[in-house]
């Protein structure tokens, strides 16, 4: 249940977030959020991160489409144990049916946060995503730490 929780959570705040954006403001326009540290600017995207392949929103769209088809596989065959791995993959699903979504319906991304501390442009499904991302390394870095306290213990001496 955590998993689908989360990813109709962040597919919904992502998809409202744009929807005000879009509604509130005209492309180029910026206000200020959080003192010097964040501001909306808003910005659309046919491209990718970092606006690189502009003009293939399409392609990413459907590109979107099998990253969550095959997470959703993957979990279907017991794949993401445990409840942090669970939500870092709903995390990457909810962003990557964010992003998708514009991008098949509109050609393009909404794109507005802006962290003046040399972040780029993004919305909150790249946030997800990021934070999907995260959640994994850290789930990674949890399960090792047993191997490393282990090593320390019995130092092999070369």
């Amino acid at each position: 249940m955590l998993f689908y929780s989360i990813i109709l959570v962040t597919t919904a705040i992502d998809q409202l977030s744009k929807y005000w954006i879009r509604s509130v403001m005209t492309v180029g326009e910026s206000m200020p959020f959080y003192k010097d540290i964040i501001s909306f600017t808003y910005y659309q995207n046919s491209g990718a991160a970092g606006s690189s392949l502009q003009g293939w929103a399409p392609i990413l769209g459907v590109l979107a489409i099998l990253i969550v088809a095959g997470i959703w596989w993957y979990r279907k065959k017991g794949g993401f144990p445990g409840p942090l791995k669970q939500s870092a993959a709903a995390f990457l699903v909810g962003g990557a049916i964010g992003n998708g979504i514009e991008r098949l319906l509109f050609g393009k991304v909404t794109d507005f946060i802006v962290f003046h501390s040399g972040g780029g442009i993004m919305n909150l499904a790249d946030l997800a995503i990021n934070l999907g991302v995260v959640l994994y390394m850290v789930d990674m870095l949890w399960a090792q730490r047993g191997k490393w306290k282990g090593n320390r213990k019995n130092p092999q001496i070369s």
